[in-house]
């Protein structure tokens, strides 16, 4: 079997160089993402085209020495599969209808089989990927997901979620189970189609005090953790909270995820101490400074490196790659981290 680094860091292994890949590096930024776009149409339907996303998927490992691959889809596909009605509207981003602030999730007819194209995108990556590259799939976290349930888009600090958590914990809790159920499920799918590791995104981790936080982001991953875990024991799962800052802490040791992503926001050296030892890590280069590039760049590359140099780490953004960023400066981003 081929020697693939990313996945052996997520099991344990310290790797130098460390394997490398970024969040949202199948999209805007690369010149043949838009083109493709442009020819093909909206989001959704590059997301739901299998031999189309399985393109995007690929685009940015025949131009960069990545060491993993992440599918090309979205996190909303979740909701979609639940009943709600999906569309992106150009310049304002994705809706969800009707929004679940004043409509009932029972009376949603869930439609299952909208998950199927994902799953032949699956297959179709795994089948051009080159044997040393690993293949990561995902899924949204219950709590990030019901945010645009209930909303029906995003929104800057998730009132209404918030307050539905709140106001009508039975009715949330429903819903955050239904979601923890399609997302289990859909992991599965993913790995029997052929990714190495999963990622659970939770972008609006950072918007909830300790105790939700605790209720509706550690609780929730463990279930789904568990459940992955079950099933497919040795493929690893990647928790990415963003926002949680110290709470991470907690994170990490609560929810028997294999991994933890860090954002931009968390200081490496305060990380390396206060996770477990020896869990592998995940991050966490400021997008902005992917984009100024220069010296700069080069700077908070080595710090990166240099504070997570005693534990396995997968070197990342500590979110997604801005879509103006030049192509030149992750070259350099890679050239550095690879020692080049």
């Amino acid at each position: 079997m081929a020697d693939k680094p990313l996945l052996a860091v997520l099991r344990g292994e310290r790797r130098d160089p460390p394997p490398v890949w970024m969040m949202r590096q199948a999209g805007r930024y690369l010149p043949e993402y838009r083109a493709l776009r442009a020819e093909k149409g909206g989001f959704l339907d590059m997301a739901y085209d299998p031999e189309a996303a399985a393109e995007i998927t690929m685009q940015p490992l025949r131009r960069f020495a990545f060491d993993g691959a992440i599918l090309f889809s979205d996190i909303l596909i979740v909701p979609h599969a639940l009943g709600q009605e999906l569309s992106f509207v150009a310049g304002e981003g994705p809706r969800l209808a009707p929004p679940l602030s004043d409509a009932s999730l029972e009376g949603l007819q869930p439609v299952m089989e909208r998950l199927e194209p994902i799953y032949g995108t699956v297959a179709r990556v795994k089948a051009q990927l080159a044997p040393e590259t690993s293949f990561l799939g995902f899924a949204g976290s219950p709590w990030t997901v019901a945010t645009y349930m209930v909303a029906g888009q995003g929104s800057r600090d998730q009132a209404e979620a918030r307050t539905m958590a709140y106001r009508e914990p039975e009715r949330f809790g429903a819903m955050i189970e239904r979601i923890e159920q399609v997302t289990i499920e859909y992991l599965g799918g993913q790995i029997e189609a052929g990714v190495d590791a999963v990622q659970l995104f939770d972008s609006w981790s950072g918007s909830l005090s300790p105790e939700e936080f605790d209720r509706w982001v550690i609780a929730p991953t463990q279930r789904i953790a568990a459940a992955v875990k079950a099933r497919h024991p040795d493929t690893p799962v990647i928790g990415f909270p963003k926002g949680a800052g110290a709470k991470l802490a907690r994170y990490a040791s609560e929810t028997g995820v294999d991994a933890v992503g860090l954002d931009e926001t968390v200081d490496p050296e305060w990380a390396h101490q206060a996770l477990p030892a020896g869990m592998p890590v995940q991050g966490n280069l400021d997008p902005m400074a992917l984009l100024a590039g220069g010296d700069r760049l080069d700077q908070a590359v080595d710090r990166i490196i240099a504070a997570l140099k005693d534990r396995p780490h997968i070197f990342n953004l500590g979110h997604g790659i801005d879509r103006t960023t030049p192509i030149e400066h992750v070259e350099r981003m890679l050239a550095r981290v690879k020692g080049a």
